[in-house]
């Protein structure tokens, strides 16, 4: 369960189309915080909101340099997040269905 709460923090992160789209920017290489909200419009607090979403599940880097903030992404926790979905989303044999596969043996048996 753990796992799962982790990595939907990402996702939530990623279901507000403008963060999903500072995410695709940073994909180019490290931005300023002005670069980014000069391309959005934005207000500084509101960028400042987004960035700390991105940065709490930890898609995201912030380091300090004089008055600015540059963002990066985090490639490690991106490597995992991939992981992750792809473990989610293709058959195995520990998958969390067959937990319990004995409630419903027999069911096709009917048919």
């Amino acid at each position: 369960m753990e796992n799962y709460l982790k990595y939907t923090k990402v996702f939530k992160a990623l279901g507000d189309a403008k963060r999903a789209m500072i995410v695709d920017m940073l994909s180019c290489g490290e931005l300023c915080a002005c670069m980014i909200l000069e391309k959005f419009k934005i207000s500084q607090s509101t960028l400042s909101h987004h960035m700390k979403l991105l940065c709490e599940c930890g898609l995201v880097k912030g380091r300090n340099e004089g008055k600015w903030t540059y963002y990066s992404l985090n490639a490690e926790t991106i490597r995992e997040t991939e992981q992750f979905f792809r473990g989610i989303t293709s058959a195995k044999g520990s998958c969390i269905c067959k937990e319990d596969a004995d409630c419903c043996e027999g069911c096709d048996q009917d048919e």
